[in-house]
């Protein structure tokens, strides 16, 4: 399932972290600066982003270390999926072990589409920022703006508390009857709905505590603000015009072309065939695949997607100032739909690059996209096995580190 972090408490801050020090380092930062005019939808369905050119479609393994590691693991069948690995537009590393269905014996391909769960957090924040870009509404808009009819005890949630995981609002996993919730199709509406039944668990902006329902009504609010369903504005505003078409959204139970998920069960590898993500519409429902994700990693982070400010608001800590730590460790920058973290703390030999990351796990995938600022590294880890966590986490973390010079790392240190 999606990762549940512990609960934290505390009052409320805005520390800008990792942009701070690329503001005041001023060496990155200039790159990622520019500003994206407002346009309409038709316009940008009509038009591209000058993004640079797609690299070609090929194997690269220009990452020693990582290729013979990953060789080892993917022949053994301790890894499947595919691994990216990119230095500014330059790919130093595209390749991908195992297979897309094996039941039918269809290989794994370069383009392959994976569902992409949690990491599709990111694209619904990216949405309501790019709708605050354009004037059409506040992530300090109260939430019952753009709710009707709102419950009372949503009055002081604003859209900036979906957005960092501190609403209060409960979350799907922690709901009564979540086991038959999970495998029934939902619409927006009906999740809305569903999340009215209940109070909130503390005060908005006093806690942190993981919330897919929260990013489920900022998609409901993305529709409300743009006036467009929520699956046509994403990809009437990102996917067509950055050239994504591998990428979108499965809220129907549709096949789309994505592979076949998997779980390690004593019995052997099964198939995962019941996704839903209809379930987690705006927080889990988007397929893509790496090359597309490169598209998008360079798209959001070199300010081809948003304005400045609104760009710092995704990556500032929006968590309460005495949050605490996680598993003994500095505890991570909550950002909207995206965190920071000194991951590389994790593994042995460590290293302290500080890196802007988001997780995914659902219906037979785990995943995890990586970005390391200051040098423009990429890191693109998807899985069809949901569990692999520790070895797709092993695996980026070696695959960043071999890309930023560092020490390459053998083991996880948790």
């Amino acid at each position: 399932m999606f990762e549940v972090p512990r609960t934290p408490g505390g009052h409320p801050r805005l520390v800008l972290g990792v942009l701070g020090a690329l503001i005041l380092g001023g060496v990155v930062w200039a790159g990622f600066s520019t500003s994206v005019k407002p346009v309409s939808d038709a316009m940008r369905a009509a038009t591209s982003l000058e993004t640079p050119p797609r690299p070609p479609l090929v194997v690269v393994e220009d990452l020693p270390q990582l290729a013979a590691r990953l060789e080892r693991e993917g022949a053994a069948g301790r890894f499947m999926g595919g691994v990216l690995v990119a230095k500014g537009d330059q790919v130093l590393f595209r390749q991908v072990y195992g297979k897309a269905n094996y039941e039918q014996d269809r290989p794994l391909k370069l383009d392959s589409r994976f569902r992409l769960a949690s990491i599709s957090k990111q694209f619904t924040a990216a949405a309501i920022l790019h709708l605050q870009d354009e004037g059409r509404l506040s992530v300090s808009d109260p939430v019952c703006k753009w709710i009707q009819p709102c419950p009372k005890a949503w009055e002081p949630v604003r859209i900036s508390h979906l957005l960092s995981h501190t609403s209060g609002i409960p979350d799907l996993m922690a709901r009564p009857g979540w086991g038959m919730r999970r495998t029934t199709p939902a619409t927006l509406n009906e999740l809305t709905e569903d999340s009215k039944r209940f109070g909130l668990q503390f005060a908005p902006g006093t806690k942190v505590r993981y919330d897919n329902a929260g990013f489920n009504l900022a998609a409901a609010i993305v529709e409300k603000a743009s006036g467009r369903p929520y699956q046509a504005y994403m990809r009437e505003t990102f996917f067509g015009p950055l050239g994504m078409k591998d990428s979108g959204l499965d809220l129907d139970g549709g096949d789309h072309g994505a592979i076949m998920g998997y779980a390690n069960f004593p019995a052997g590898l099964a198939a995962q065939p019941n996704a839903n993500t209809s379930i987690v519409a705006g927080a889990g429902a988007v397929y893509s695949t790496l090359d597309d994700l490169l598209v998008w990693q360079r798209a959001l982070h070199r300010g081809e997607l948003l304005k400045p400010f609104s760009y710092q608001q995704m990556l500032a800590d929006h968590a309460p100032a005495d949050a605490p730590k996680e598993r003994g460790r500095p505890r991570r920058d909550w950002g909207y739909g995206i965190f920071s973290n000194r991951l590389g703390d994790q593994v042995q030999p460590s290293f302290q690059d500080r890196q802007i990351y988001h997780t995914g796990s659902w219906g037979g995938f785990r995943n995890l996209m990586l970005y390391q600022p200051e040098a423009d590294v990429t890191v693109i880890v998807l899985s069809n096995n949901y569990h692999l966590r520790d070895q797709v986490f092993l695996i980026s973390q070696q695959a960043m580190a071999e890309a930023l010079g560092r020490e390459f790392p053998t083991t996880l240190d948790r």
